[in-house]
């Protein structure tokens, strides 16, 4: 319905805790910002593991009697966004296996890179697929290898993997988190009461009332077991490029990732924005939700007062029924709303936080004429979006992003916008200097930390198509 990048996953684990599956599901209604196709939970009574997921959101998979069939004191659980060629309950994670030494249970966000070739060598072996699940890949190395611990078979299958990846695995005594040496995706440890829990984002923390411990490190393999927490960095040092867009969009405002708070970052953004890209007006209004807190700083910093000029319907489901007659713009109106009281006959700033397409931007701005502004400038607290993303996000292909085919000059006009100002590169590192400054921005500059394989190019979820 919106013209924006998608993260694919959120992954939970809990251990420890006699309501294990209740938090795990808990920690996934925290989390559903990063996926909306499917959800599932695995959990252990110590002796096997049991599991559920589904198509859908987390609320209408999950019910009370759904969760009695999810015993024990351990669990892991997923949030899954998919496109093209992976909409399938055979793509919902966890991922559950019995393989030679017992159950195993994985829950993943990220892309591996090599994946293709990986799998090629592992069907020539005569692995047989159940999925196209990059993740899989990870089951059949762990299963394949020679080494004795699951530590030495995960880390084994690992040094193998290239790209992306925040791991939850479940076993029927242990949970094992793991997070990739460039450390892409986000990836917590907290505690909660005698056990402990690992989630994507500490915002899942916060409803459990866990306490945050610390974040994972890239190349980090955490064990936990009834003897505690073991941690293992077995993997060669490599330069750390956490996922600048998980601070610009993906990531809750109110978590805390990387080393710094998302809200303020996102403060940090807009009010940098402002002093690149000023400009006379009325007053400043977000792209909700996700705009909001840039287009607080962007007011703070200019002086503009801020307004909601445009009001989101937050009880939309993922389809609806479109008219016959047709309504312009409807799949935006459903939506948002502008409001005309708020906007009439004012200059208009709108902050958003990314241009994709373009063509939810040219809706907006054409509705908030619609409502009588008199000018409508477009701000935009990223840089260009000139490149796909092969590290685990949803992202079109080159020739349908706007800005790599486009300049600042045609996207105004195709927007309809009289002015349009994306933040730069240099900025965009001042605003998150506080979270340190090496992070991965390949989408805005070309630099991928991680070689793409020939193979990889590709939509990521169709890897094995």
């Amino acid at each position: 319905m919106f013209d924006k990048y998608n993260d694919e996953c959120g992954v939970v684990g809990i251990y420890n805790h006699p309501e294990a599956s209740n938090m795990a599901y808990l920690c996934l209604y925290a989390l559903q910002h990063r996926g909306q196709e499917s959800a599932g939970i695995a959990s252990s009574d110590s002796v096997t593991l049991h599991s559920h997921k589904a198509m859908g959101l987390v609320a209408d998979i999950f019910s009370k009697e759904v969760i009695a069939t999810l015993p024990g004191r351990h669990a892991i659980g997923h949030v899954r966004y998919s496109t093209t060629g992976g909409s399938h309950i055979k793509n919902a994670q966890p991922f559950v296996v019995d393989y030679s030494r017992g159950p195993i249970a994985i829950a993943h966000n990220g892309n591996l890179v090599n994946a293709k070739v990986l799998k090629d060598e592992l069907e020539a072996y005569g692995s047989i697929f159940q999925s196209s699940m990059d993740t899989e890949v990870i089951v059949h190395m762990i299963a394949s290898s020679k080494e004795n611990s699951l530590i030495d078979r995960l880390t084994h299958a690992l040094g193998r993997v290239r790209g992306s990846y925040s791991l939850v695995i479940l076993k029927e005594d242990r949970l094992i988190a793991a997070r990739d040496p460039h450390g892409f995706r986000p990836l917590a440890l907290g505690r909660l009461r005698d056990g402990y829990v690992v989630a994507s984002e500490t915002c899942a923390f916060d409803l459990i009332e866990a306490e945050f411990i610390r974040e994972i490190e890239p190349g980090e393999i955490v064990e936990i077991t009834e003897k505690g927490i073991t941690s293992h960095k077995p993997f060669k040092e490599a330069a750390h490029t956490p996922c600048i867009f998980e601070f610009i969009y993906f990531a809750r405002p109110d978590s805390f990732i990387f080393g710094a708070n998302v809200y303020k970052v996102r403060k940090k953004l807009g009010a940098q924005l402002a002093r690149e890209h000023p400009v006379d007006a009325d007053i400043v209004i977000p792209v909700p939700d996700s705009g909001v807190p840039a287009a607080i700083g962007y007011a703070e910093e200019s002086g503009i007062p801020f307004e909601f000029g445009l009001v989101r319907n937050h009880y939309v489901g993922r389809t609806f029924i479109e008219p016959k007659d047709s309504i312009r713009h409807f799949g935006v109106k459903i939506k948002l709303n502008a409001s005309r009281d708020i906007l009439k006959g004012k200059r208009v700033i709108v902050v958003d936080d990314s241009i994709v397409r373009g063509t939810t931007s040219r809706k907006i701005m054409r509705m908030i004429r619609q409502a009588g502004a008199k000018e409508v400038h477009l701000r935009i607290s990223s840089p260009p979006t000139v490149l796909p993303c092969f590290y685990g996000i949803d992202t079109p292909n080159r020739d349908e992003l706007i800005a790599a085919n486009h300049s600042v000059e045609e996207i105004t006009k195709f927007v309809t916008a009289d002015t349009l100002g994306y933040l730069s590169v240099e900025g965009l590192y001042n605003a998150v200097k506080e979270a340190g400054g090496s992070f991965c921005d390949a989408c805005f500059t070309g630099k991928y930390p991680v070689e793409i394989e020939e193979a990889a190019p590709v939509p990521q979820l169709a890897l094995f198509k």
